[in-house]
């Protein structure tokens, strides 16, 4: 990557997108674009196909997705497959068009066959069986992405990599409590807590693991990929938590412990999903940030912004 190169960034303004704009800033990064879907709608190919071909970028980083936690998943599964397959098609299809240099697209750890069979996922387990229930046509976009980007880079010699991300959080988060993913809904929870003096209900037994990874330090290892990396490559933090964890943490920085309230009727998700880093960590790449600091770091932000962030 060279500073003055074209950046496109899709879905800029979410989570990691929004890390990922701030950290290429951070190294000297000023040609950035940062199309919002008011503005571009991934969804529409001609649309798509136009605003690449004016904007010609030479790098792009596809992050943009129709994303939600187990039960938004779950409930809206015909919507899921069928948004996050146009867009992603859209956009393989348009930085091909466009010559792209290079594409880093992110993935999803749902892409992974339910029952794992191995305790840490490999890149190689991807296509041994079928994803979690919970998840599973999200889970099967990704993978159709995948199946995109590995069938250009045999014909057209496209290059990329696949980011397959463990749980995401962080400030510019999607705080929606019923259909969001775990820790954005718990601080969102935990934030109205303090405010009306009542209770924390959290969905499950708590029991559930997870690797969680801050953004800022997701943002790093999608700039890492781009640089060094090729095909599929798990990233994470290497720090594997369960959901009862993640309530401590926030409870700790919120002073809430004791109004904490389990709701065992609520669906607790895939019990534990944690993956291998080893293509990661041979890049170069290791993770700064504590669930701990990263935790109080979101519940401050949230805080600060209450008034203004995505629900």
């Amino acid at each position: 990557m060279n500073s003055s190169d074209r950046v496109l960034i899709t879905g800029s303004g979410g989570l990691v997108g929004s890390a990922l704009v701030e950290f290429l800033k951070a190294q000297g990064f000023a040609n950035i674009l940062t199309p919002r879907s008011g503005e571009l709608d991934l969804r529409d190919a001609q649309a798509t196909n136009t605003y690449f071909k004016r904007e010609k970028p030479d790098l792009v980083y596809h992050l943009a997705a129709r994303v939600y936690g187990i039960l938004g998943n779950m409930e809206n599964k015909g919507l899921s497959f069928y948004d996050n397959v146009l867009i992603n098609l859209n956009v393989v299809e348009a930085a091909r068009r466009a010559g792209v240099r290079k594409t880093v697209a992110m993935g999803s750890g749902a892409v992974y066959p339910y029952p794992p069979p191995r305790e840490l996922l490999h890149e190689d387990d991807l296509w041994s069986g079928k994803p979690h229930p919970s998840e599973d046509s999200y889970a099967h976009s990704k993978r159709a992405m995948l199946a995109q980007l590995d069938a250009y880079s045999e014909q057209y010699d496209m290059d990329f990599a696949f980011a397959i991300s463990g749980n995401l959080y962080g400030p510019g988060d999607k705080f929606d409590i019923r259909h969001g993913h775990v820790t954005p809904s718990l601080v969102a929870k935990f934030y109205q807590a303090q405010q009306s003096g009542g209770a924390v209900s959290v969905w499950g037994n708590g029991s559930a693991k997870r690797d969680f990874m801050f953004s800022r330090d997701a943002a790093r290892a999608l700039f890492c990929l781009m640089q060094k990396g090729t095909g599929a490559v798990n990233i994470g933090s290497g720090q594997i938590h369960s959901i009862r964890d993640v309530v401590d943490a926030i409870a700790d920085a919120t002073g809430l412990a004791d109004r904490v309230e389990w709701d065992e009727s609520m669906p607790n998700g895939q019990e534990f999903r944690a993956y291998d880093l080893g293509r990661l960590n041979s890049l170069g790449f290791v993770a700064e940030t504590t669930l701990r600091d990263g935790v109080a770091e979101t519940f401050e932000w949230y805080s600060r912004n209450v008034d203004l962030v995505r629900t």
